[in-house]
This record gives structure tokens, C-alpha cells and sequence, in this order.
């Protein structure tokens, strides 16, 4: 297969060659690297590369991923990081409008205002920036004559890949991972990796979040190594039973092996250990060609396996479940005691060799809609919530470990037990964080398009998309799945968001559908249905707006209340905001149908600068890097400096919150 320039104007293509999405697990090969927390099946590809900026596609190096190419001109780049902030191209900052308003006039393909535009609008245009980024490696001996991909874990916007002049694959959705299988294409010795990154493809369009518009390689890639049997994917889904205290966990596993013989007799043992250790629950289940057997160890006080089901399918894929009963009461997880058990999967070859470890940590909760109200292990559950960017005044959108645990730590001091991925899959690593410090979750999925129907003075869903527009359909639905299928076992995760502004229609209805038949343990939350009313009953299991005055909240709980109201943005901090707070927090003790909601924003989006007549560094907002369309200092509405200084307004925050996020 070769590559296609014209898939950056056509939403009917999104991924090409792309492996399925799965559990962001980890795996070990052996104890010691268990222990170590090191793993010889992963090497980072993190560092500088070669790197060449282009205006435009017809301007590109479009030969550059050849192995003969001369790249010795080239500039370096620092990969994870955006390439406007290395200093190619422009910063800009908008909120609603597209950032090509007021340059160019485009209409999504297919939408019903889009006849007669031209048939190139990204691929052909003067304006659409290239990234093209070279890197040679050798492959890590213990890798070698294995399966091995590359796992790309963000790029914005649009990405061709090719290994050794081979084509690889082409993939969007700039917030999920990427992986492609690149076994065929891998030497051991000087492999040249060639990444292609368009700033804009119809991707845009259901990206089109408050934010500043970046592009390249932001997150960390990876080769990742599987051995000759591999657990692919699992999904811990954990039941809990707040009235007798018990809990049951079921593990669904999918293994892959590269020829049925690696599966024959091979054999997985899982093992549940509390907080101190002690094991509290075992199973263990035989794979052969034809059935897959259970068995369980009662010794010990350890509980056994008391069901499997499943059978080896083509494809050398086998699939099984294993269900643990745990012993007595279990400890539930919640903000405050975010108590977690560890499992620890041991998957072993036909002739006993221990092939890999694969450890999760999960809760046991409950999240239910019980009259009306959202309870978590059969208590009212009370958000104390903000939505929170991933942002540095430094870097951007590509931060890392220092900036997520000072979030974190900012957020347990000021009270805040909730938080709302806005508007796009964060990292992965926060997901554990979350987990591990008691931070209840609603994760959005990456889509908006606020700008295909929102307007400053007026509602226009005349070129709306997904709406009801079929050739956007399967594009959209993927990026539910994969916000789903990377991150499903994250205990944190209450709540699955379908996306942030972007109307509604029959797309979004089957992306509920889908989310509840996939996940019936968990609840769905879209706000932009409210501009829709027709299909409020289809879409979101709770009434969610944003920056409803008290009084509209009262109307909506006395007279016609169905569900229960959060508010998914309120208390939009920008200038000197959040004096109103205590009329918002009122509600939640004279309306149980009330339950709290999520501060607009947690951090500015602001950017260090040298100041040319001060001469020192100094926040800039948008607006501020001649930058249009812009929306100006609307990037600096959080409770957070950009440089994350607290702002006064911490103050209300800590205050209120101190009552019911505790």
C-alpha cells in the first residue's frame, strides 16, 4: 500500500494499518524486571531527530522518507514537543471559530453547505504546515525475532509513518495512542523511522477544542516488543456490593500468538493481594486447541476461580474470562480511602516458561443512578470538580511528571475530588495517578466541533458535523472506542463523556448506545445535547450544562428534574471571577438531585516569553503572538497562573470545597 495525500481531505479515512486500541497495561518478562519496574519489551524513542518544516504539502520533502535521502541540512527537533513552540510556524490561541475563519472558507466534505468547495482543502492548501521528522535506531537485542510495534502515545494532527522506505500507516485522533505493527518492516541494525505530521486534515473539525493549535509529535513513542504469546488486552471489571460489603472481580483476557502451537497448553494464573500484600484471591486457566479448562486453589483461605468460558478463534487469538470471588468484605475505593488491589497475571509457554507479568491495580466502587440521584457505594456522590488541561507555560501541551503531581497535590490541598479531561484523553500515566490518589474521573473523548455550529450571536447547524452526516459516523465512533479501550480499567473513571460541544444527532446517539452496551457499569455524560432537546433521552444519562444561573438549575430540579444535574463547566474563572461560588454550593445541600460540578478552568493557558522591553519572562496569553483569529486573554480562566502560581480565587475554592470534597 502507498500513501495518500488526498486522506488528509476525506473523514471517511482515519486510520490506516493501525492495530487495534487496547488496555494501556504494562508487561514484564521475567520476576526480576517485575521487581525492577523495568521492562526489556519497551525502549523509548524520546530525544532529538532530524527535522524539516514545510509551509505546505506541495512544499514538502515528499521523497524524505527514503533511505537515500540526505538529511544532512536538516534541523534537530526535541521529540515529545510541539513544533511551534521549537520555533517553526505560528502560536494561536482560539476558542470557537476554525483557525483558518477570516483566511479561507471551508465547510466539512459532506456536510450540506460543503457543495461546490474545492475537493483538496487541506492536502492543496497554501497554508497546511508539514513536520517531517527522521530517526535512525538499532533494535535492542532482547527484541530481537520478535513482534514489535511502534506506539505513538499523541500526534497532532495527521501522521504518515514508513519504516526502512516502507509504508507503514497513517493515523489522527491527536490524544489517543497510534500503535502499528512493524515486525516486517524492522532490521536489527540502523533502522530508519520517517514520520510525516500535517497540522490539519478533517480531523480538525472534530478537534476544534478552547485551546492553543499545535502540531508534531507532542507524546512519548516507544518500540514495544511481544513475546511469542502475549496478553494483548484485559479488562478488570470489578463488582461491588455496597449493602453486604462483597465484591467479585472478572478479568476478560485476549491473548495473541503468532502460531497456534505458541497458545496450546499455555497457561495464565492470576492473583489478587490487598494493600498489605496478602494474596485474597486466585484463579488459573488452561489454554489448549480446542478448550479452555479452570481451576481454582482454595488453599490458604485464597479463593478460586469459579467460571471460565472462551476457546482459541482464528488469528491465533484466544480469548478467556476469569472470575475471582473475594473472601469476606472487601475494602471499597473512593476519595479519601482510594483503596486498591493489585492483580498480578503470570502467563506461562506449553513447556512451564514464564513468558510475561502483567500487574493492574483496581478498586472496588459501585457508580449508580439510584431516584435520580448519581451514588457512589450507595452514598450521594457530591463533585467537587475542575476541568483541567494538560498545560506548561514552558512546553505547552507536552508536560510530564513534575507538572502532573504538582496538579495533583495543589488539588488534594485545595479539596478538589474531581476532574474532567477537557476536551481530549489526557496522558496516560494521570489515569494511574488518579486511581492511586482517590480523584473521581469523567474522561472525555476527543471530539469537538463547536465551531461547525456555534457562532458568537446565533446557533448555525447548517455544516454541523458528526450531526447525522453518515461519512463522519466511523470516525467519530472510533475515538469513543479507543477512549474506551485504552483506559477502560481505570477504577478513577466514573463517568464516560462522549465529547464537549458538538451539538448533537444521530452520530452521538449511537456513541451513547455503543458506551452503554460496552460498558454497562459506568455512566455517560454529554452537555451539547442540551441544544438539542429531541434527543436528551438518547444521549446522556445526566442533565449536564454549563454556567447555568442558580435560579435555572432550581426551575430544572422543582418542575421538571428527571435526571440528575451536574454542571460539566461553571464558574468560568477568567479576571476576577468566582465571587458567586457559595450560590452554586448552596444548592447541593437543599437539592439531592444536585451534585455539584466542574470550575472552568483548572490552569491558564498561558506561555513564558521573553518580554522585549522588559527584558525578562513574562506570561502571554492568546492574542499576544499576532495571532488570527485569536481569542485573546479567554486562554487565562483558570485557578492557576500558567507558571502555576495559585490565584487568589484558591481561596473560595478551598473554602467551599472543604465542606464536600473531603
Amino acid at each position: 500500500m502507498q500513501a495518500e495525500l488526498c486522506w488528509l481531505d476525506d473523514p471517511r479515512v482515519y486510520r490506516v494499518n493501525q492495530m487495534p486500541a487496547h488496555s494501556d497495561h504494562r508487561y514484564f518478562g521475567s520476576e526480576e524486571e517485575y521487581r525492577s519496574g523495568e521492562t526489556a519489551y519497551k525502549k523509548l524513542l524520546n530525544g532529538k531527530w532530524k527535522f524539516c518544516w514545510s509551509k505546505n504539502a506541495m512544499t514538502r520533502p515528499a521523497d524524505f522518507y527514503r533511505e537515500d535521502f540526505d538529511d544532512s541540512g536538516w534541523d534537530e527537533i526535541a521529540v515529545p514537543g510541539h513544533i511551534e513552540m521549537a520555533g517553526y510556524d505560528r502560536i494561536n490561541y482560539v476558542n470557537i471559530m476554525y483557525p483558518w475563519e477570516g483566511h479561507e472558507y471551508r465547510r466539512p466534505p459532506f456536510a450540506p453547505s460543503s457543495e461546490g468547495q474545492r475537493d483538496d482543502l487541506f492536502s492543496g492548501a497554501e497554508y497546511n504546515p508539514v513536520g517531517a521528522y527522521r530517526r535512525r535506531f538499532d533494535l535492542p537485542e532482547e527484541m530481537r525475532g520478535k513482534r514489535v510495534s511502534l506506539f505513538f502515545e499523541g500526534v497532532e494532527q495527521a501522521m504518515y509513518v514508513w519504516l526502512n522506505g516502507k509504508f507503514i500507516g497513517y493515523a489522527e485522533d491527536s490524544f489517543t495512542p497510534s500503535e502499528f505493527d512493524i515486525t516486517d518492516a524492522v532490521r536489527e541494525k540502523d533502522n530508519l523511522l520517517a514520520v510525516e505530521v500535517h497540522k490539519r486534515s478533517t480531523a480538525a473539525y472534530l478537534e476544534d477544542q478552547d485551546f492553543f493549535r499545535f502540531s508534531g509529535i507532542f507524546r512519548d513513542v516507544s518500540l514495544m516488543a511481544r513475546p511469542e504469546l502475549h496478553m494483548e488486552d484485559l479488562w478488570i471489571r470489578p463488582q461491588y456490593e455496597p449493602d453486604a460489603g462483597r465484591g467479585e472481580v472478572n478479568v476478560r483476557l485476549r491473548f495473541f500468538a503468532r502460531e497456534r502451537k505458541d497458545i496450546s497448553k499455555s497457561c495464565c494464573r492470576a492473583v489478587v493481594y490487598d494493600r498489605g500484600g496478602q494474596a485474597v484471591a486466585e484463579g488459573e486457566i488452561f489454554l489448549t486447541d480446542d478448550s479452555i479448562a479452570g481451576s481454582g486453589n482454595a488453599e490458604g483461605g485464597v479463593s478460586g476461580c469459579s467460571s471460565t468460558e472462551g476457546g482459541i478463534v482464528e488469528n491465533c487469538i484466544a480469548e478467556c474470562n476469569i472470575q475471582m470471588a473475594m473472601p469476606g468484605k472487601v475494602t471499597p475505593w473512593e476519595n479519601g480511602n482510594p483503596y486498591l488491589y493489585r492483580l498480578e497475571l503470570r502467563l506461562y509457554g506449553g513447556d512451564g516458561s514464564l513468558l510475561e507479568i502483567v500487574p493492574y491495580e483496581f478498586g472496588f466502587r459501585r457508580i449508580e443512578i439510584e431516584n435520580k440521584v448519581i451514588k457512589l457505594n450507595g452514598k450521594r456522590l457530591v463533585f467537587c470538580g475542575v476541568n483541567r488541561h494538560e498545560w506548561s507555560a514552558e512546553s505547552g501541551r507536552c508536560i510530564g511528571e513534575k507538572e502532573r503531581q504538582w496538579d495533583m497535590d495543589c488539588m488534594k490541598k485545595n479539596h478538589i475530588n474531581a476532574v474532567r479531561t477537557c476536551h481530549y484523553p489526557d496522558q496516560i500515566p494521570w489515569y494511574y495517578l488518579c486511581d492511586r490518589e482517590g480523584i473521581y474521573m469523567i474522561a472525555e473523548n476527543n471530539l469537538e466541533t463547536h465551531g461547525s455550529w456555534g457562532k458568537a450571536d446565533c446557533l448555525d447547524a447548517t455544516w454541523n458535523v458528526p450531526g447525522s452526516v453518515p461519512e463522519w459516523e466511523d470516525a467519530t465512533m472510533d475515538r469513543a472506542r479507543t477512549n474506551f479501550e485504552v483506559f477502560k480499567n481505570h477504577t478513577a473513571i466514573l463517568i464516560w463523556s462522549l465529547g464537549n460541544e458538538s451539538y448533537a444527532g444521530e452520530t452521538l446517539r449511537k456513541m451513547y448506545e455503543y458506551m452503554k452496551e460496552a460498558d454497562p457499569d459506568r455512566l455517560v455524560h454529554y452537555e451539547g445535547v442540551s441544544f438539542y432537546p429531541e434527543y436528551k433521552p438518547f444521549i446522556s444519562d445526566i442533565e449536564s450544562r454549563m454556567y447555568a444561573y442558580p435560579k435555572d438549575i432550581r426551575e430544572y430540579l422543582e418542575k421538571e428534574g428527571d435526571k440528575p444535574f451536574i454542571l460539566c463547566e461553571y464558574m468560568h474563572d477568567m479576571g476576577n471571577s468566582m465571587g458567586g461560588m457559595k450560590s452554586y454550593m448552596d444548592l447541593i445541600d437543599q437539592y439531592e438531585m444536585y451534585q455539584g460540578g466542574f470550575i472552568w478552568d483548572f490552569i491558564d493557558q498561558s506561555l513564558l516569553v521573553e518580554d522585549e522591553v522588559a527584558g525578562k519572562r513574562v506570561l502571554r496569553y492568546g492574542g499576544d503572538f499576532d495571532d488570527r483569529p485569536a481569542d485573546y486573554e479567554f486562554s487565562g480562566d483558570g485557578i492557576v497562573f500558567g507558571d502555576r502560581t495559585e490565584k487568589p480565587a484558591m481561596q473560595e475554592v478551598r473554602y467551599y470545597y472543604g465542606k464536600y470534597g473531603k
